[in-house]
């Protein structure tokens, strides 16, 4: 390996496909002016697990407190720009709503959309990973929550 050469640092990201009644939980943000559609996600943060930045990342852009049920995979993307990202994503059901709690900057509204609804919006989606991890979870496609180990130093 050159020494000379950047070292590869992906953002690593968590996303939830929560699923009520056979609708999906789905977040409408602003990205560069743009209104798009994303699962609740968002970055890991120092000192936390990845099954709690997707708690944390789903009560904070939807209101929505949620269990997690399974880890549905790991994606691997490069965006337009040349950036990195790894996204875990895990499928939970939601528990509780609180409408009064406000949204992390950028997100305009949390809505429900069936899984066609949102396939046919497929031009409004804020990378490829939303639907590819929707329809690894409508194939089926479950893991224990144990197959992701959080190791303690």
């Amino acid at each position: 390996m050159n020494a000379a050469a950047p070292r590869w640092a992906p953002r690593v990201t968590v996303a939830t496909v929560v699923v009520d009644a056979g609708r999906l939980l789905l977040v409408e943000e602003r990205i560069d002016g743009v209104l798009v559609l994303n699962q609740p996600a968002g970055h890991l943060e120092p000192g936390e697990s990845l099954a709690e930045a997707a708690l944390r990342e789903t009560r904070e852009e939807t209101g929505w407190e949620v269990e997690l049920t399974a880890f549905i995979g790991t994606y691997q993307w490069t965006a337009p720009d040349g950036t990195p990202f790894l996204r875990f994503s895990y499928a939970a059901r939601p528990l509780r709503h609180d409408p009064q709690r406000p949204l992390d900057t950028g997100i305009e509204r949390a809505l429900w959309l069936q899984p066609g609804e949102l396939l046919a919006a497929r031009q409004r989606l804020r990378s490829p990973l939303v639907w590819q991890v929707v329809a690894d979870f409508l194939a089926g496609q479950r893991h224990p929550l144990a197959l992701v180990k959080e190791v303690a130093a």
